[in-house]
């Protein structure tokens, strides 16, 4: 049973975890929230720690977000240092394992080296977020509401072409916001899948539209929301920008925030409202891509630009800055995973407002 009154999201990005503890009997900027490291900054600094000190390590646990806790993984095994895995752990680095092999991984169910680091991979450790908050007298509620960027399966290839294959398919096939709300993710999306494993009944996301339905959450937003829009979320490791309109994504584009500067982004956006940014020259520049529907005609006047996310400096100029739901722009994925929680529930006869 979801309890739509009383929700834990929590928005999982490449630098921070965004945490808000929703409870809809008190103000929203009176409930608990918190930003803290992320997961794979988390377990990329215990691997440097092991490095530093010329110790093995055996990763065990979840499949969970690459990115920091990977370049790490690489950086020790080039430093000539062992690295075992459990198979399920060594996901995280790639979903062919034998490619995780060819970088030097050794793939085990029990470690042979007693004297490796042991390091638990996953994307939650409740235990720790209900051990910090309960001094304080705070439970976490029982609903769980999670956003998480999944590149989907990928045995060959790269699997950011994975990803925006999967974009492409949701935009042309009407760009719903609310069919990227899951209450049982697809086989595919396997990092949210992994997640829902280990905590059966949570409701998944993918970060780009949690961003989206946060910012529409800001009055200001939410006033062009109809006549459409687009919303630029700038994060820590990667850059959306998504044509919006009503809850129908008609176009959106995706790329690496450190391969970014004010004018790239600036060229991005006008690609995008004007129907002439394509998939080969986003890839081109080691983006992950960007898709269009064949029916978006560029809106006149050109729209709102909303901006979002931890790196909005680098669309300083761009359009409205920054968009803040509920005065917090750091919890704008969290707003959102709350406001598609109560769709959902609304949509059952729950009507209560955010």
């Amino acid at each position: 049973m979801i309890d739509s009154n009383h929700i834990l999201a929590i928005d999982i990005g490449g630098g921070t975890q965004d945490i808000l503890l929703f409870d809809s009997a008190q103000p929203v900027e009176d409930c608990v929230q918190l930003i803290l490291p992320a997961p794979t900054v988390i377990i990329a600094g215990r691997i440097r720690r092991a490095t530093t000190a010329g110790q093995a390590i055996f990763l065990t646990g979840r499949l969970m977000g690459g990115g920091a806790c990977v370049s790490a993984l690489k950086r020790h095994l080039r430093a000539g240092l062992a690295a075992y895995a459990t198979p399920s752990a060594a996901l995280t680095v790639r979903d062919n394992l034998d490619e995780v092999r060819q970088l030097g991984v050794q793939i085990v169910e029990l470690c042979p080296d007693p004297a490796a680091v042991p390091i638990t991979t996953g994307d939650l450790q409740l235990e720790h977020l209900r051990a910090a908050l309960a001094p304080y007298d705070v439970e976490l509620p029982q609903t769980l509401a999670i956003a998480v960027q999944d590149h989907g399966h990928c045995l060959s290839g790269r699997n950011r072409v994975v990803r925006f294959r999967m974009w492409h398919d949701l935009v042309v096939a009407g760009g719903d916001l609310r069919d990227l709300v899951y209450l049982a993710p697809p086989p595919h999306l396997t990092r949210m899948c992994a997640i829902q494993a280990a905590h059966p009944g949570a409701i998944l996301m993918d970060t780009a539209a949690a961003a989206i339905w946060g910012a529409l959450e800001d009055p200001h937003v939410a006033a062009h929301c109809e006549d459409g829009l687009v919303v630029l979320n700038v994060g820590n490791q990667h850059t959306l920008g998504a044509l919006v309109q009503g809850r129908r994504i008609w176009g959106l584009f995706e790329h690496h925030t450190a391969l970014i500067d004010q004018a790239t982004l600036r060229a991005l956006v006008q690609g995008l409202v004007s129907a002439t940014l394509t998939n080969e020259a986003v890839l081109a520049a080691n983006g992950h891509g960007a898709t269009i529907h064949p029916h978006y005609r560029p809106w006149r006047p050109v729209p709102f630009v909303a901006v979002t996310g931890p790196r909005r400096a680098l669309a300083d100029g761009l359009g409205y800055y920054p968009a803040a739901p509920h005065g917090d722009m750091m919890l704008t994925g969290a707003f959102g995973l709350v406001a598609a929680v109560r769709h959902i529930c609304a949509s059952n006869g729950d009507k209560a407002p955010f």
